[in-house]
Protein backbone atom coordinates (compact mmCIF):
# COMPACT_ATOMS: atom_id res chain seq x y z
CA UNK A 1 0.00 0.00 0.00
CA UNK A 2 0.66 3.15 -0.83
CA UNK A 3 -0.14 6.26 1.67
CA UNK A 4 0.50 10.10 0.35
CA UNK A 5 0.47 13.11 2.06
CA UNK A 6 -0.13 16.22 0.14
CA UNK A 7 1.38 19.01 1.56
CA UNK A 8 1.22 17.90 5.29
CA UNK A 9 1.45 20.76 7.95
CA UNK A 10 2.26 19.19 11.31
CA UNK A 11 5.58 17.16 11.83
CA UNK A 12 3.89 15.00 14.52
CA UNK A 13 1.47 13.71 12.49
CA UNK A 14 3.92 12.66 9.18
CA UNK A 15 6.18 11.08 12.60
CA UNK A 16 3.17 9.29 13.65
CA UNK A 17 2.49 8.04 10.19
CA UNK A 18 5.75 6.84 9.32
CA UNK A 19 5.83 4.94 12.39
CA UNK A 20 2.53 3.67 11.07
CA UNK A 21 4.08 2.73 7.36
CA UNK A 22 7.35 1.20 9.26
CA UNK A 23 5.43 -1.17 10.95
CA UNK A 24 2.63 -2.05 7.89
CA UNK A 25 5.34 -2.02 5.20
CA UNK A 26 3.50 0.71 3.23
CA UNK A 27 5.31 3.16 1.33
CA UNK A 28 5.23 6.67 2.78
CA UNK A 29 5.05 9.78 -0.27
CA UNK A 30 5.65 13.15 0.61
CA UNK A 31 4.00 16.21 -1.56
CA UNK A 32 5.17 19.24 -1.21
CA UNK A 33 4.94 22.46 -0.08
CA UNK A 34 5.30 20.44 3.56
CA UNK A 35 4.96 22.52 6.68
CA UNK A 36 8.00 21.49 8.27
CA UNK A 37 11.12 20.93 7.41
CA UNK A 38 12.34 17.10 7.23
CA UNK A 39 14.93 17.82 9.68
CA UNK A 40 12.64 18.80 12.21
CA UNK A 41 13.01 17.43 15.67
CA UNK A 42 9.25 16.79 15.92
CA UNK A 43 9.26 14.91 13.23
CA UNK A 44 11.80 12.93 14.22
CA UNK A 45 10.89 12.29 17.61
CA UNK A 46 7.41 11.58 16.76
CA UNK A 47 8.44 9.19 14.12
CA UNK A 48 11.44 7.75 16.61
CA UNK A 49 13.74 5.37 15.59
CA UNK A 50 11.34 3.94 12.74
CA UNK A 51 12.44 6.41 9.99
CA UNK A 52 15.13 3.62 9.11
CA UNK A 53 12.80 1.08 8.32
CA UNK A 54 10.42 3.32 6.12
CA UNK A 55 10.58 3.41 2.46
CA UNK A 56 9.21 6.89 1.54
CA UNK A 57 9.86 9.57 -1.12
CA UNK A 58 9.47 13.53 -1.70
CA UNK A 59 7.84 14.86 -4.22
CA UNK A 60 8.35 18.46 -5.51
CA UNK A 61 4.13 18.72 -6.23
CA UNK A 62 1.05 16.79 -6.92
CA UNK A 63 1.38 17.06 -10.66
CA UNK A 64 5.05 15.03 -10.39
CA UNK A 65 3.91 12.41 -8.52
CA UNK A 66 0.83 12.22 -10.36
CA UNK A 67 2.73 11.82 -13.82
CA UNK A 68 5.30 9.33 -12.45
CA UNK A 69 2.33 6.88 -11.66
CA UNK A 70 1.34 6.89 -15.12
CA UNK A 71 4.43 6.95 -16.97
CA UNK A 72 6.03 3.34 -18.17
CA UNK A 73 8.62 2.16 -16.41
CA UNK A 74 11.20 2.18 -18.96
CA UNK A 75 10.95 5.79 -18.81
CA UNK A 76 11.18 6.73 -15.30
CA UNK A 77 13.28 3.29 -14.37
CA UNK A 78 13.51 4.66 -10.44
CA UNK A 79 10.28 4.09 -9.39
CA UNK A 80 11.28 5.59 -6.27
CA UNK A 81 8.51 2.61 -4.19
CA UNK A 82 5.53 3.76 -6.20
CA UNK A 83 3.62 0.86 -7.48
CA UNK A 84 0.81 0.40 -9.40
CA UNK A 85 -3.03 0.74 -7.95
CA UNK A 86 -5.47 2.96 -7.56
CA UNK A 87 -5.82 6.25 -6.33
CA UNK A 88 -7.96 6.86 -3.57
CA UNK A 89 -9.06 10.42 -1.65
CA UNK A 90 -10.18 10.48 1.80
CA UNK A 91 -11.95 13.56 2.45
CA UNK A 92 -15.09 14.10 3.94
CA UNK A 93 -18.18 14.95 1.81
CA UNK A 94 -17.08 12.04 -0.61
CA UNK A 95 -20.25 10.51 -2.09
CA UNK A 96 -19.49 6.80 -0.27
CA UNK A 97 -17.68 5.45 2.81
CA UNK A 98 -14.32 3.96 2.83
CA UNK A 99 -15.46 0.75 4.00
CA UNK A 100 -17.27 0.27 0.36
CA UNK A 101 -14.03 0.43 -1.43
CA UNK A 102 -12.30 -2.51 -2.49
CA UNK A 103 -8.65 -2.39 -1.93
CA UNK A 104 -6.03 -3.75 -3.65
CA UNK A 105 -2.27 -4.38 -3.12
CA UNK A 106 -0.22 -1.38 -3.95
CA UNK A 107 -2.98 0.99 -3.80
CA UNK A 108 -2.74 4.90 -3.10
CA UNK A 109 -4.55 6.31 0.12
CA UNK A 110 -4.39 10.15 -0.47
CA UNK A 111 -4.81 12.13 2.52
CA UNK A 112 -4.74 16.47 2.24
CA UNK A 113 -3.27 19.03 4.41
CA UNK A 114 -4.86 18.91 8.16
CA UNK A 115 -6.36 22.75 8.05
CA UNK A 116 -7.47 22.62 4.28
CA UNK A 117 -7.84 18.97 3.20
CA UNK A 118 -7.57 18.29 -0.48
CA UNK A 119 -8.00 20.63 -2.93
CA UNK A 120 -11.72 20.39 -4.44
CA UNK A 121 -10.88 20.37 -7.73
CA UNK A 122 -9.12 17.27 -7.60
CA UNK A 123 -11.93 15.76 -5.23
CA UNK A 124 -14.22 16.41 -8.43
CA UNK A 125 -11.91 15.00 -11.21
CA UNK A 126 -11.91 11.47 -9.11
CA UNK A 127 -14.67 11.44 -7.87
CA UNK A 128 -14.95 7.70 -8.28
CA UNK A 129 -12.03 7.03 -5.65
CA UNK A 130 -13.68 10.19 -3.61
CA UNK A 131 -13.97 8.38 0.11
CA UNK A 132 -15.33 9.64 3.47
CA UNK A 133 -14.77 8.62 6.84
CA UNK A 134 -17.87 9.26 8.95
CA UNK A 135 -18.72 10.73 12.06
CA UNK A 136 -21.47 10.39 14.39
CA UNK A 137 -21.46 14.22 15.07
CA UNK A 138 -20.82 16.56 12.63
CA UNK A 139 -20.35 19.34 14.17
CA UNK A 140 -16.70 17.59 15.61
CA UNK A 141 -15.64 18.65 12.33
CA UNK A 142 -12.33 16.37 11.60
CA UNK A 143 -10.26 13.78 12.96
CA UNK A 144 -6.60 13.56 13.54
CA UNK A 145 -4.77 13.43 9.90
CA UNK A 146 -2.64 10.00 11.37
CA UNK A 147 -6.24 8.58 13.21
CA UNK A 148 -7.26 8.81 9.34
CA UNK A 149 -4.33 7.13 7.64
CA UNK A 150 -4.10 4.49 10.07
CA UNK A 151 -8.53 3.90 10.20
CA UNK A 152 -8.48 3.46 6.35
CA UNK A 153 -5.22 1.39 6.01
CA UNK A 154 -5.80 -1.26 8.82
CA UNK A 155 -9.17 -1.54 6.68
CA UNK A 156 -7.40 -1.99 3.52
CA UNK A 157 -4.70 -4.33 4.81
CA UNK A 158 -7.92 -6.13 6.16
CA UNK A 159 -9.32 -6.66 2.83
CA UNK A 160 -6.25 -7.41 1.30
CA UNK A 161 -4.77 -10.16 3.81
CA UNK A 162 -2.07 -11.51 5.10
CA UNK A 163 0.67 -10.85 2.47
Amino acid sequence: MNIVLVEPEIPPNTGNIARLCAATGATLHLIEPLGFEIDDRRLARAGMDYWRLVQWRRWPDWSTYEAHLTSPPEVLPDSGGVTAGRLWFIEQGAPRRYTEARFRPGDHLVFGRETAGLPRALLERHREGWLDIPMARPEARSLNLSNCVAIVLFEALRQIGPS
